[in-house]
């Protein structure tokens, strides 16, 4: 029987972000340069380096070079960026937050948007909101899928985790959890149903 149906935060929750032109600006790059750098370091950055390691070694990758206050803007327009929800998904969480579902967050997400996250209107449905870069874990390791069941306290056979990477999917699986390829809110309405969990369409 589920307990527990557990989110990713990113392109599941939020929409995926806009801001990258502008992070691009201000480094002074162009946006396909520069989305290849910002990607290409975002594995370290998830599992917990520092917000001015992470943009000193973007900035590497493109010649450029970053101190502490320019880190801070950086880190701001990048966390505004993520954090553009996605309505239809946020009425989904509404709809299992009224009828009592209990639910987590596991997101691959720096420390510091963590922070922010923890201040938005929708964490309040949530039991628990638990971030990568707070673990020194990522997804799809299985350790943090067992940091995960160990903080909800409940066995992997009663989590249903959804996550719009199916790599992210496969490593829930081979821990034991139930999980599902996000294909959007109307899809996951479906999928509820059929664990057992009358959400209405």
């Amino acid at each position: 029987m589920l307990r527990w149906v557990v989110f990713d935060y990113g392109e599941v929750i939020s929409r995926r972000t806009a801001a990258l032109p502008a992070i691009a600006a201000l480094l002074g790059v162009e946006p396909p340069e520069f989305e290849r750098a910002y990607f290409a370091e975002r594995t370290a950055y998830d599992w917990g380096l520092p917000d001015l390691e992470y943009w000193q070694a973007v900035a590497a990758r493109l010649g450029k070079s970053v101190d502490a206050a320019l880190s801070a803007r950086l880190t701001r327009t990048d966390v505004a960026g993520w954090a553009e929800t996605a309505p239809e998904s946020l009425r989904l969480l509404e709809d299992l937050h009224h009828q009592g579902v209990t639910m987590a967050v596991l997101s691959n997400a720096p420390s510091s948007f963590g922070r922010a996250a923890e201040q938005e209107t929708w964490a309040r449905l949530f039991k628990h909101l638990i971030f990568s870069g707070d673990l020194s874990l990522a997804k799809p390791d299985a350790g943090i899928y067992r940091a995960l069941l160990e903080t909800i306290d409940a066995p992997a056979a009663e989590c249903l985790f959804f996550d719009d990477r199916q790599e992210n999917v496969d490593g829930a699986r081979r821990v034991g959890l139930h999980a599902e390829r996000w294909q959007g809110a109307d899809a996951a309405r479906g999928t509820l149903r059929s664990h057992g969990i009358p959400v209405r369409a």
